[in-house]
């Protein structure tokens, strides 16, 4: 992470989202700062069903459009009230392949006066890329991202930092039950009539699946509320001793699908996990899904609430100086930066603080003090930048905040083990010492717990190291090991007599994970 001009007044901006789907319209409200950092002020969805009967005749119906105007003004009311001062609105499948999808748009702009832009389907994939990507650890992977909506299938193929394929299928989950099912069935849906949705997929999906298939993939992911549902459905039949589960395999699709298609409508709006207002278009939206898995040998696929959204934000970002730089960092240390960013941190002290952590678990590993590894280099490293973010809330028990506010932030590209360790070292960078009965550990394997102790040493030191906040020391390391003590060495650019001291209210904590003492004496060299 760079040090950027921390003296700059912040200038915020409050943008509002609005996607008009097939099957809902969403909002999303973001206060956005001049250093790209934004918060969340709101999230809205609502079923307005715009192609419900409509892509048999091309045509979006008047009732639909009235819906869609209702909700549309609402939202708009809605955002307006958060002092919204800019909208970008986009309308996807429905509206684009509708004859009056013009007068719809223009209806729009003259009883709401907001301009709506009409998005290609390719334009389409590449948002839902880039809000999926903007929230995944990919690392040197290439992921696959399936998004079903209500009109269209999307999929884009890439890495963290770019797309290679982008693709956009007339199969939605609205459009094949309108197509397949006649207005108000609500019978168990037959082997058969399954099967005629699945070939009917095959054929629709054909002619991109070489293009597919010559891609690298390492990771297939599932966006879209389809998808979602299916996999909160599949969670809740089979995976009911997970709290949190976010992959959906081919095995457990099948079984869902078979029991979703055995039970009549009424019966499947009641079954565990799903979303009553999708019960009668699922089948459909199953239908693409199972039948895409099965065509390119998809065995898994990791789900993501990500998508459309996201992706209007993040080109939104895109645009705005400064951006393309923070575009360039790795997912997780963007998202870190960002969430500091938005509370403020002083971002001096939290860099010093991480650089000398940092020192201290390098220099002990040399000294076999002990043998973690990158991952939890990282996650020590992530968490001394947001030690002090709890001080956005009080410096009283800033520690406590800090723990609150990581633990509840959407860090993106973690998991949910990530962030709780990362909340713990935070939570204990001062204070008392972590032990196996607080609350806060109870969430944590007894590995992680060890784990916690000593990266929060760690951390502790790091943290004594610039109690002036005056980033005087420059490099710390340990040296001179013995069966029972340990040298570090302090260099810093002038008298650190105030740190040095911090450092002996340390000691007793740093014996007590790493069974030897830090001696008194430690080395202190002017640079």
């Amino acid at each position: 992470m760079h040090l950027n001009n921390l003296n700059k007044i912040q200038v915020s901006k409050i943008v509002a989202f609005i996607d008009i789907g097939t099957y809902s319209v969403r909002l999303l409200v973001v206060r956005i700062k001049e250093d790209c950092s934004y918060v969340v002020l709101s999230r809205q969805k609502e079923v307005i069903r715009l192609g419900e009967k409509g892509f048999e005749q091309g045509i979006i119906k008047p009732e639909a459009i009235r819906r869609a105007v209702i909700v549309v003004r609402r939202f708009v009311e809605l955002a307006r009230s958060f002092g919204t001062e800019k909208f970008v609105a986009v309308a996807t499948s429905v509206t684009r392949e509708a004859k009056n999808g013009h007068d719809f748009i223009k209806s729009i702009y003259q009883q709401i006066n907001i301009s709506v832009q009409v998005i290609s389907g390719e334009e389409e994939a590449r948002l839902i890329y880039l809000g999926v990507t903007s929230g995944l650890h990919l690392e040197d992977r290439n992921a696959m991202i399936i998004d079903i909506g209500g009109g269209s299938t999307e999929i884009a193929i890439g890495s963290e930092s770019t797309y290679s394929f982008l693709s956009s299928l007339k199969l939605g989950s609205i459009r094949l039950t309108n197509l397949f099912f006649s207005e108000g069935y609500d019978k168990p849906v037959t082997k058969t009539e399954y099967e005629n949705i699945r070939n009917y997929v095959k054929i629709g999906i054909n002619p991109i699946l070489n293009q597919i298939k010559n891609n690298p993939i390492d990771l297939f992911v599932g966006s879209s509320g389809t998808i979602v549902s299916l996999c909160d459905i599949s969670a809740r039949m089979f995976h009911s001793d997970e709290k949190e589960r976010t992959v959906l395999n081919a095995n457990d699709l099948k079984k869902t699908i078979s029991y979703l298609c055995s039970i009549p409508l009424q019966d499947r709006r009641k079954a565990p996990g799903i979303n009553p207002d999708r019960a009668d278009i699922i089948i459909a939206g199953a239908a693409i899904i199972n039948t895409l898995m099965q065509e390119i040998g998809i065995k898994e696929l990791e789900v993501t609430q990500r998508g459309l959204q996201e992706g209007l934000l993040f080109d939104y970002l895109s645009h705005m100086d400064g951006y393309p730089f923070i575009r360039c960092m790795a997912i997780r240390e963007r998202s870190v930066l960002m969430t500091g960013r938005c509370f403020g941190i002083n971002e001096l002290h939290s860099r010093t603080v991480m650089k000398l952590a940092l020192d201290l678990f390098d220099s002990a590993k040399k000294q076999n003090l002990h043998s973690l590894g990158d991952l939890e280099r990282e996650l020590l490293e992530h968490s001394a930048f947001l030690h002090d973010i709890g001080s956005h809330i009080s410096f009283q028990n800033h520690h406590e905040h800090s723990y609150y506010i990581i633990r509840n932030s959407n860090l993106l590209g973690f998991n949910r083990r990530e962030i709780n360790i990362m909340a713990n070292i935070a939570r204990f960078h001062r204070k008392k010492l972590p032990r196996p009965g607080d609350s806060n550990m109870q969430e944590l394997k007894r590995e992680d717990m060890t784990l916690v102790r000593k990266l929060a040493a760690f951390l502790r030191l790091a943290e004594s190291l610039d109690r002036s906040h005056s980033a005087a020391i420059e490099h710390v390391r340990f040296t001179g090991i013995t069966k029972y003590s340990v040298n570090l060495m302090i260099f810093s650019r002038s008298d650190c007599q105030f740190e040095s001291s911090g450092i002996k209210s340390e000691s007793k904590h740093f014996k007590r994970v790493f069974g030897k003492s830090l001696n008194d004496h430690a080395m202190i060299s002017e640079m």
